[in-house]
């Protein structure tokens, strides 16, 4: 397994304004959210109007793609600017370890920002790294914790007690999954305090929301009460709705304090939305993408991913650049005006939202080994699926994004290249071994 390379190494370029000039980052992300659910890509049923002015005050991607098709390895790409083949967590469990942690030689982006200057915040959703391991927040470089350690905790919207820092906090009330204090509303409560406590330096916060991850519970299932729909769809467009105006509030915020124009937030999903409940169907979900959460198919990695920079990101822009959340580490060190560990798989995005001229990936490459190894890669406008049976898919996105017509067969050039780039690809890992 690569390591990487010690901070100091890194260099602190010429550019870094430490103060009152260096620009905060919010990095906010939905749980389970499909690429059709928002307003801004098309959805018709569900009220997303704050997601919606983020995307008419800043960029919408078409083409931004998940580290992984579950939770806790898409995680493990976002904060170490791996992709699977190189990441020390690949799925939310081992058969050898269930939860694998992140251990101290895994470098993250919050590391990268606190070495930077930079306050570092994460609430919501963790899932790298249980009680007592390297791999918790406090560990990993970040300065305030606050949610769930643990994904299956997670499913439940009225736990017993939620982590602050390295402590257990006690949700008075809640047993058994049910009581008053719904986790949700406690994550933007905490959000906005983290941002409140930090206005007058440089910080990091990254809102790693639960909604609409099942179970779908919600309070109250306003605005939808009245609607002649199952439960279930009347809960998950609920909850993205209550979801949406909470980012409303934190945009409120940042405008309240005078942090707006200094403030890079950007919004996405953590994955594709899954076949449960009846709700992919009902809303169309993965918009005109096959497959969902739980595969390599494009309905089960690429997500929405909107970024507003007031004066830096032109408003109201789309951008099909192709990119992943392995990007986001070195995109952050580029705003942050540092370098980069050397090692990594991710490039900055910076170019490409500021509207400048960017540079692209070759490659692009995914593995999801829950039962047996499946492989994905992107070269240009193809994309290839490799099962453990050797069978390989491949599809032209450019011209079938709903990879509906497998041209295998018709391109054995492009094959080629596609399994010459998959030797190399990944490196062996003792937790998830090649089946």
């Amino acid at each position: 397994m690569r390591l990487l390379i010690p901070f100091l190494a890194l260099a602190i370029c010429a550019s870094t304004v430490v103060g009152a000039q260096t620009p905060n980052i919010i990095y906010v992300m939905a749980d389970d959210m499909g690429y059709g659910d928002l307003g801004c890509y098309g959805q018709k049923l569900i009220r997303t109007p704050n997601i919606d002015q983020l995307a008419a005050e800043g960029m919408r991607f078409t083409q931004f793609y998940s580290g992984c098709t579950v939770c806790a390895p898409a995680r493990c790409c976002l904060m170490t600017g791996l992709h699977t083949g190189h990441a020390w967590v690949r799925d939310n469990k081992s058969s050898i370890l269930e939860r694998v942690p992140l251990r101290p030689e895994d470098f993250t982006v919050a590391e990268l920002l606190k070495k930077a200057g930079y306050s570092t915040g994460v609430v919501g959703k963790w899932g790298l790294g249980e009680p007592e391991t390297t791999g918790v927040p406090n560990k990993q470089g970040f300065d305030y914790w606050f949610g769930y350690l643990n994904q299956a905790h997670a499913h439940s919207y009225y736990p017993d007690y939620l982590w602050r820092n390295e402590e257990k906090y006690t949700l008075e009330g809640n047993v058994n999954g049910q009581g008053k204090q719904y986790s949700h509303d406690l994550f933007t409560q905490e959000a906005l305090s983290f941002v409140e406590r930090n206005k007058d330096k440089p910080f990091f916060l990254y809102l790693a929301y639960t909604i609409p991850h099942g179970k779908l519970e919600v309070p109250s299932d306003a605005p939808y009460s009245d609607r002649d729909w199952p439960q279930p769809c009347k809960n998950y467009a609920a909850m993205i709705t209550r979801q949406d105006a909470d980012i409303g509030k934190l945009m409120k915020l940042l405008k309240d304090l005078k942090l707006d124009d200094r403030t890079l937030v950007f919004f996405c999903s953590d994955n594709g939305a899954p076949d449960g409940g009846g709700t992919l169907r009902h809303f169309s979900s993965n918009g005109p993408l096959r497959g969902t959460k739980g595969q390599l198919y494009e309905g089960g990695i690429r997500v929405p991913m909107i970024a507003r920079w007031p004066g830096k990101i032109k408003a109201g822009a789309v951008s099909d650049q192709v990119w992943a959340m392995w990007d986001f580490l070195p995109t952050a060190a580029e705003v942050a005006g540092i370098s980069p560990p050397k090692n990594i798989d991710g490039i900055s995005m910076l170019p490409a939202l500021l509207s400048e001229s960017q540079k692209q990936h070759d490659f692009m490459y995914w593995e999801f080994n829950q039962a047996n190894l499946v492989q994905a890669v992107r070269m240009g406008d193809w994309k290839a699926i490799k099962h453990n049976s050797g069978k390989i898919e491949l599809y032209n996105l450019k011209s079938d994004v709903g990879e509906t017509n497998n041209i295998a067969a018709e391109h054995p050039e492009i094959l080629a290249r596609i399994e010459d780039y998959l030797k190399t690809a990944r490196t062996e890992s003792e937790y998830w071994p090649t089946r």
